[in-house]
């Protein structure tokens, strides 16, 4: 891209405006200094053929479901029945923070909302079991994150489309590492638990199994459906995403929690969410078409064959890139704009697609507990009212544990194809 869009991008960037409107226009300033004013006409065609995916489709409806669910009753249960197992353990309101959001994570598929939805009920109930309020917003965090991981996932969706890669494929890549992050931190709460004399363990007061599950059962069916259909080959994501909304829905009514005012709030924040990634997708396709005829993907891949730099070494460099990228960008902005840009040579070196999405669906979702941004940690320092700086300190542990797990993500593909590969999903 040449200086002066260049400088218009770094100025708006500064000056704090939305990125969709920051990279279109300095796309379109390119357009016209680059003397290629005359390919304009040909751009809504363009971006609307790069849009016109089925699989962008599931996207607000895993959105509307995580809405409804939020709202409708399903975490109280989730967290009532995670503490029927793990509250018996030391430190086992943190071990029941990691599990609710395993369950958690096969409905919303968001890390944010996970944040949102845990940081208003277990943060308390911890602090009023003993634990640091500090602590208890820490692992809250922490455990968000397998939100975008264990499917269905709003990332993985937005991958595969972006990437036109299997979303089925993707989704079956991700159980492994989601509950391979689950038993991570379960072993980082364990270790801190009995270093801090969190409480828990003997004698510890806990629901009763049965009631607790029965009273979880119509929301730990939702994954049930959701997973098994797409698994099997009955729904496609699409599909899938729609009969989970409509689930979610009755599931709400069930718990009497979902009134008229919480649905139509969900409708609305579905709207201005799914407005928000597709006015970013926009951009991005822009910006694309940009790029195709600039031969940018071309010269990239040149680039990394001068640099005789192999697979594992360009992968890790990949990885350190989209690190730094989630640590300041929006997660779904940074896939948008360099994912087209950065994975194809990539692939083209032998890094097979589906395993490349899971780790950048890792590697930008760590990035929600980083600085300077840190958009997990901001909505719980936001909603619990606390300093930032203190709960980036007190992250930290579980930080460096999920990136040594996302360091052996990269190093062993087969934790994440080997599920995949046995349903028959890739080669």
């Amino acid at each position: 891209m040449p200086a002066l869009p260049l400088l218009f991008l770094l100025l708006t960037v500064l000056s704090g405006g939305g990125i969709a409107y920051f990279v279109g226009g300095a796309t379109v300033l390119a357009f016209i200094t680059e003397d290629h004013a005359r390919f304009l006409a040909a751009l809504p065609q363009r971006v609307m053929g790069q849009l016109n995916v089925f699989a962008f489709l599931a996207m607000p409806l895993f959105i509307l479901t995580g809405e409804l669910m939020n709202r409708g009753g399903v975490t109280e249960a989730l967290i009532r029945f995670s503490m029927s197992i793990m509250g018996r353990f030391k430190g086992g309101l943190g071990h029941v923070n990691v599990l609710t959001s395993v369950f958690f994570a096969g409905v919303s598929g968001s890390a944010t909302a996970d944040a949102a939805a845990l940081g208003n009920t277990l943060v308390p109930a911890m602090e009023k079991e003993g634990y640091s309020r500090d602590y208890a917003a820490a692992i809250t965090a922490a455990s968000s994150i397998i939100g975008p991981i264990i499917p269905p996932s709003v990332i993985l969706i937005f991958y595969g489309a972006l990437m036109n890669t299997s979303v089925v494929a993707l989704f079956a890549a991700g159980i492994v590492p989601g509950l391979l992050l689950a038993a991570v931190l379960m072993v980082i709460n364990a270790i801190i638990a009995h270093r801090e004399g969190h409480p828990g363990g003997r004698g510890a007061q806990v629901p009763a199994f049965f009631p607790a599950l029965l009273q979880a059962l119509p929301a730990l069916s939702l994954p049930l459906i959701i997973m098994s259909g797409i698994l099997l080959g009955v729904m496609t994501p699409a599909e899938a995403a729609g009969v989970a909304s409509i689930a979610a829905l009755l599931v709400g009514r069930f718990y009497g929690k979902l009134g008229l005012r919480d649905v139509l709030i969900s409708l609305q924040r579905t709207v201005v969410l799914t407005g928000a990634v597709f006015i970013i997708l926009v951009a991005i396709a822009s910006f694309g078409y940009l790029m195709s005829i600039e031969r940018i993907p071309q010269a990239m891949v040149a680039w990394v064959e001068a640099m005789n730099l192999g697979k594992m070494q360009y992968l890790l460099l990949l990885n350190v890139i989209f690190l730094l990228a989630g640590m300041l960008m929006d997660v779904k902005a940074a896939l948008a704009l360099l994912g087209p840009l950065l994975i194809p040579p990539a692939i083209l070196l032998g890094v097979d697609p589906t395993h490349m999405g899971i780790l950048i669906g890792f590697n930008l979702t760590v990035g929600l507990l980083t600085p300077p941004l840190g958009g997990v940690l901001l909505i719980l320092a936001t909603v619990l009212k606390m300093d930032y700086w203190r709960l980036v300190r007190t992250v930290l542990p579980f930080l460096v544990a999920e990136l040594i797990l996302l360091a052996v993500l990269i190093l062993c593909p087969e934790v994440t194809l080997a599920l995949p590969r046995l349903l028959g999903l890739i080669n």
